[in-house]
């Protein structure tokens, strides 16, 4: 198996986990506040980052890695759950994972401009071909862009440079170090926040909203990171930023089975398309420098 293919099965993992996120947040912005959720779920995983951290007795971050990591955790801390809490107020879940399909794209180009990645001609056609049948398919289903939308692209940008520089990094710290001290060091912003904005105790909180809550801070700020951006780091940024094409679709059925959102015929012709792209894309040739 080559590190590139092992990096995207890798990453995959990382993809399922993170395929819940936007049905889950749903979920549980409907009892407490959009900023409540993000630093709540940020204090979450800072607290799993910082036992980690202390039990590996892992060494303080260079000047150049801490820089790095500022800007890993401007997205993945703050920008992608901030901007996605506020959206999944108004938005189905499953109509916000397709927007979110165009992650990859941003994900590829991001990795391509600051690491100089170089992707072929046959790369970016797949890529833009998967990312126009995932908008394609967001405009079919809800007839145009919602105020919820613009957060969801906010969210994209965000995260999408976070994405690149937290799998570059963990080449060099590994995935567990990159997200464990990206949450840590946020927990003297992300503690203060999270009472600041706390409007309910989180023992009043409904089964099915704690229980979302948990798997936030545990996985979706967290544990799904292990596997994220240790396939980026064996595949590369643009390769496996290919296989978030599946997530929107993975998110289609989390949201069927979490909240009862129908998965309709246009879902399903679009899920082959997708597939169909993705497996095509494995097959081009993107040059590291």
């Amino acid at each position: 198996m080559t590190k590139e293919t092992k990096g995207m099965l890798i990453g995959f993992i990382g993809v399922a986990i993170f395929s819940l996120t936007l049905p889950l947040t749903r979920i549980v912005v409907q009892e407490i506040t959009p900023f409540y959720v993000s630093f709540g779920r940020g204090v979450i995983a800072g607290v799993c980052g910082a036992i980690l951290l202390l039990l590996s007795k892992s060494p303080l971050p260079t000047k150049t890695q801490f820089k790095k990591l500022l800007i890993t955790a401007f997205g993945v801390v703050y920008g992608f759950p901030i901007f996605t809490s506020l959206a999944m107020q108004t938005l189905p879940s499953a109509h916000s994972g397709i927007v979110l399909g165009i992650l990859p794209l941003a994900t590829s180009a991001m990795g391509a401009i600051r690491f100089r990645e170089r992707p072929s001609f046959a790369y970016w056609v797949t890529a833009v071909c998967g990312t126009l049948l995932v908008l394609v398919y967001s405009m079919m289903d809800a007839g145009g862009l919602a105020l919820g939308d613009i957060w969801l692209l906010l969210a994209i940008v965000t995260v999408s440079m976070s994405y690149s520089e937290g799998g570059k990094l963990a080449q060099e710290m590994g995935a567990i170090k990159v997200i464990s001290w990206a949450m840590a060091m946020t927990l003297p912003i992300n503690i203060p926040a999270a009472f600041l904005f706390a409007n309910t105790a989180l023992t009043d909180l409904s089964a099915n909203a704690f229980i979302a809550f948990l798997y936030l801070g545990l996985f979706s700020a967290f544990i799904g990171f292990f596997f994220w951006y240790r396939g980026i780091a064996l595949g590369g940024v643009a390769r496996v930023g290919q296989v978030q094409l599946l997530q929107p679709f993975l998110t289609l059925i989390g949201a069927y089975f979490l909240l009862g959102e129908p998965i309709t015929v246009l879902n399903t012709v679009f899920a082959i398309a997708v597939l169909v792209v993705v497996l095509i894309g494995r097959r081009t040739s993107i040059e590291a420098k």
